[in-house]
């Protein structure tokens, strides 16, 4: 029998926070996906439970004992624009357990049924978007990015309409927890003070403990979540991740990503590049990434005002330094992910700056693939860039600016073979490239043949394997393919 040691600090210490209600029943649940390492982790003992049974908890159809599903309520900038009431529409917090190291988990459902909050939607979803988060997020993980994770998925046997009819599917959503800056922005919103402040306590006693002995603990857990995120951000932005609806309702203040809709993977280096179906004029586009985190953070601190100090210039004061920061704390972080991605060490980060501005304005302008130019940069820095001439298709631009590469790590004696160990630990080879994508997911969806997925799986949570069997998922798609590609957000 699965056992799940449920702690359910957020349905105790929240009480009006959240509407209880439980999962719809499904007709005919069926396992298809389920991560056994994760659950291991996590402290959910699968070991012995069969398929069936997994299908049966993780479908909503039977809850383990000690959950206590709710939906939670937010609020959030959505493009731009101000929505007062959000919430979970189709996604059931079942509760939070506590692995084997004391952490602590949310286990949520998704797709698992319409809420409070539905807002007229069915609640379900379709199994192309449910698998698509698990390859993302997995990929995003195996590349060291914080992540919410995917520990199962569960076909229904029911249609979901969207277009057509499609596969119905629950996915099960593992998080350091699901407060996000429009948690904040729902009670701020409405002017009740008490409920935010009872939530900062919450967050600074879930995620930043030690704010609580800082002089101004509320300043302090802003400081701490513009940290995260800048560190985040610049994590997406080294790996070529374009999330594609950062609205403040999907940023956590755990520091994950969270909410894998229209999000994709660069492959041609295209600062302006979108791919979401629904953001017509670039909002998110991968350049305005950092720029979006920022003006979020901007809304969660005005959430804080009151919080921060009686005093509201004063508040203002303090929390407009908070968020400026994130200026340079991204650009530090920024460097050095660029900086390890080139092989060189953080030392070196403000000699660095041009080589790397140099660099990225070579890619831009020879539309090289972002990812496998600096795969292909490690054989360079073994003394063959005979792959990256041919990527890159001008000898010209490329040797001037190798030998500005050279020159600097002669300059400094940086031992090549710690710039080639930097690297190999930074610049991925599988990522999750969006024909794969598709292709795996149309197979699963339209085919019912989920070989093709599993196989990618395996390669995405091995990006930096040189083994031949993951040659297939290696390559881009053609130009074609990309400039006309455009991602969805599932519901």
């Amino acid at each position: 029998m699965l056992s799940l040691a449920f702690d359910n600090s957020y349905w105790q210490e929240l009480t009006g926070f959240y509407s209880e209600c439980s999962p719809e029943q499904v007709p005919d649940a069926q396992l298809v996906y389920f991560n056994h390492t994760l659950a291991e982790e996590i402290g959910v003992d699968a070991a012995d439970s069969d398929p069936a049974e997994l299908a049966s908890i993780f479908s909503g159809n039977h809850l383990p004992d000690g959950a206590q599903p709710i939906a939670q309520v937010y609020a959030g900038h959505q493009f731009g624009s101000f929505n007062p009431q959000l919430g979970d529409g189709r996604a059931h917090l079942l509760g939070e357990v506590l692995s084997p190291t004391g952490e602590r988990w949310d286990i949520a459902l998704k797709g698992s049924g319409k809420t409070p909050y539905s807002r007229g939607g069915d609640g379900k979803a379709a199994i192309g978007p449910m698998l698509r988060e698990v390859l993302i997020s997995e990929a995003m993980h195996s590349l060291g990015i914080p992540t919410t994770r995917s520990l199962a998925v569960v076909l229904t046997g029911e249609a979901v309409y969207r277009e057509t009819a499609l596969p119905g599917a629950v996915l099960t959503r593992v998080a350091a927890s699901h407060l996000r800056i429009g948690t904040f922005q729902f009670y701020a919103s409405r002017g009740q003070q008490e409920a935010v402040k009872k939530l900062a306590d919450y967050t600074i006693t879930r995620h930043y403990p030690e704010a609580k002995n800082a002089t101004n603990p509320y300043l302090a857990m802003l400081n701490g979540v513009v940290e995260q995120q800048a560190n985040l951000i610049a994590q997406w932005m080294g790996g070529g991740f374009i999330h594609g609806v950062m609205n403040t309702d999907n940023m956590s203040l755990a520091g994950e990503t969270i909410d894998y809709g229209p999000c994709a993977f660069m492959d041609a280096y295209y600062p302006h590049t979108v791919f979401s179906s629904i953001d017509h004029h670039g909002r998110y586009a991968y350049r305005n990434q950092p720029a979006i985190a920022q003006w979020n953070l901007a809304r969660f601190a005005e959430a804080l005002i009151s919080l921060i100090d009686d005093d509201t210039d004063k508040a203002i004061e303090l929390a407009t330094e908070s968020v400026l920061r994130f200026d340079t704390l991204y650009q530090n972080s920024w460097q050095r992910v660029m900086a390890t991605k080139l092989g060189f060490s953080e030392s070196l980060l403000t000699e660095q700056q041009s080589l790397i501005d140099d660099w990225l304005a070579l890619l831009k302008n020879t539309q090289t693939d972002f990812t496998l130019a600096h795969y292909y940069l490690i054989f360079a820095a073994q003394g063959d860039s005979t792959r990256l001439m041919e990527l890159i298709g001008d000898p010209q631009q490329l040797d001037v600016w190798l030998a500005q590469w050279q020159q600097l790590r002669q300059e400094n004696n940086v031992d090549t073979t710690a710039i080639i160990e930097r690297m190999q630990k930074q610049n991925p080879r599988i990522i999750p490239r969006n024909h794969h994508v598709e292709y795996v997911l149309k197979e699963a969806s339209e085919n019912g043949n989920y070989q093709p997925f599993k196989q990618f799986l395996t390669a995405l949570h091995n990006p930096y394997s040189q083994d031949v069997l993951f040659d297939e998922w290696q390559h881009p798609a053609d130009p074609e393919f990309t400039r006309d590609y455009q991602t969805f957000c599932g519901t």
